[in-house]
């Protein structure tokens, strides 16, 4: 999850943003059945702080609740082991 995360960062590319959560927790779950645990227990905690920092206006992003779910969709398309390639956007280098 650490290099989907580093790579999100490094591509900084408009749209990617669910396939990099998808990507995320693919590789983890690949790692096993830990593995699937490990990345639901931080990708429920990154939405969690991320909704708590926006109901806040702690620096959030103020994307919403609508968004968060779309993540949370991405991260469990990733760890029940479908394809992270189906959220890639268009464009994205192949590096990623």
């Amino acid at each position: 999850m650490l290099r989907a995360y580093q790579d999100m960062r490094e591509a900084n590319y408009i749209g990617a943003d669910k396939y990099f959560h998808a990507r995320g927790n693919y590789d983890a779950a690949k790692r096993g059945p830990g593995g699937a645990w490990a990345a639901k227990v931080i990708s429920d905690a990154r939405e969690n702080v991320q909704r708590f920092t926006d109901r806040f206006s702690f620096g959030g992003s103020g994307r919403g609740a609508e968004d968060s779910r779309a993540d949370q969709a991405a991260n469990e398309w990733g760890r029940s082991g479908k394809d992270p390639n189906h959220f890639r956007p268009h464009g994205l280098p192949d590096k990623y």
